[in-house]
């Protein structure tokens, strides 16, 4: 394995907690700058939007750059952009630092998830996108936690100073350990976008929204769901979260190597079903806290399996749109976390946080459906490992 990929690991952790890392200190920025929750709430939900559209434009438009200079560029950007949210004095002025922070990094987490396989023999390439994909999901997951550990302590902009501080370390090891990576011919726009009127491309790309949106509706909601179900306190919350990220960040390992060694679409139809008996499960393990922390690791580990199976599958399938295919399933991974926390949301306001899970299911259900009609029809692929 390529070391290189390790430090990409890291780029992508660093970058991808700014995205929930808001979601543990929402009373604080609100109180600070005078508004509502609401008002910072749609500071994770604009970020997350602009993750997912901004990713394929931005890499389309940068196509010709040579990476290691796409990457250190995207990165000061990135600084720029953490660096006016911890200095803002007001609520407009930390919105305009999540939109460059989320442009810049949406940016970096393509390149990081690109530019991994393309340098790393073909027989590590599902290793390579779960190394990255375990940094995403580490920073999704961690975040919010860490935010929260922070900001109590000492302020709201004290995990902004933190990322600030990472992403100085990170121009540097680019700009010092990176080596110089060129870019790949981009196709043209016409037909990057026309892959997805293929319907196996289409579908394989609604796996990972649906299953994201699935997860996302309790996920986003997983607070409020332990202290009603469980009885337990804030500490408890903090430990569940901290489970839960550690048995995540695990799982894109995990899949990357069942990719590799099991095939992306066995892994793909394994994780989707098994996801989906965790999601309805879940509300009848609230009967006792071990059961539910068991239960926990196994949807923690599960809710990162899939990405890096999918990402191969996505390469296999249109390997000469390899690059935009995996910026599309970027983006559909965001816009699920998007479409989930809208939806989790309406299940609270009109039902109750209860059934956040088995509604969760409901659409994990559809990601399953969502593989057998892209997977329909094919031969099964050698894939041929050294």
């Amino acid at each position: 394995m390529n070391k290189r990929v390790y430090f990409l690991m890291i780029v992508a952790f660093v970058v991808g907690m700014v995205e929930l890392i808001i979601g543990g200190i929402l009373d604080l920025i609100a109180d600070d700058l005078n508004v509502n929750l609401g008002q910072v709430g749609f500071l994770i939900t604009i970020f997350s939007l602009i993750f997912a559209v901004g990713a394929p434009i931005l890499l389309l438009l940068t196509s010709g750059i040579e990476r290691r200079k796409l990457t250190l560029i995207s990165l000061i950007i990135f600084l720029v952009g953490n660096l006016v949210t911890v200095f803002s004095p007001t609520y407009s002025v930390v919105f305009i630092g999540r939109v460059i922070s989320a442009l810049s990094g949406s940016l970096l987490i393509i390149l990081c998830l690109t530019i991994a396989p393309s340098i790393v023999e073909l027989k590590y390439r599902g290793r390579a996108i779960g190394l990255v994909s375990m940094g995403v999901s580490a920073s999704i997951v961690l975040g919010l936690p860490i935010g929260l550990l922070l900001g109590n302590a000492f302020s709201w902009r004290a995990p902004f100073v933190l990322i600030s501080a990472l992403t100085i370390l990170s121009i540097a090891g680019v700009f010092f350990w990176m080596g110089h990576v060129e870019p790949k011919p981009s196709s043209p726009i016409k037909q990057q976008l026309a892959t997805l009127k293929n319907r196996k491309v289409f579908f394989g790309q609604a796996i990972t929204f649906l299953f994201m949106t699935g997860h996302t509706i309790l996920y986003a909601y997983l607070t409020p769901f332990a202290k009603t179900t469980l009885g337990v306190d804030g500490t408890w919350v903090s430990v569940i979260y901290m489970i839960f990220g550690i048995a995540a960040v695990s799982g894109g390992a995990v899949g990357g190597t069942l990719s590799d060694t099991w095939g992306a679409r066995n892994t793909i139809i394994a994780t989707t079903v098994l996801f989906t008996l965790v999601m309805f499960t879940l509300p009848y393990t609230t009967f006792a806290l071990p059961v539910f922390l068991v239960i926990l690791v196994v949807w923690g580990m599960l809710s990162w399996t899939l990405a890096p199976a999918t990402q191969s599958y996505l390469i296999e399938l249109s390997p000469e749109t390899s690059d935009i295919q995996q910026s599309l399933n970027n983006s559909a991974l965001h816009l699920g976390i998007a479409v989930g926390s809208l939806v989790g949301g309406l299940v609270i306001e009109h039902i109750s946080v209860e059934q956040n899970a088995t509604v969760g299911g409901l659409f994990v259900i559809f990601s399953v459906a969502a593989a057998g009609i892209s997977m329909y029809g094919q031969h099964k692929l050698a894939e041929q490992r050294g």
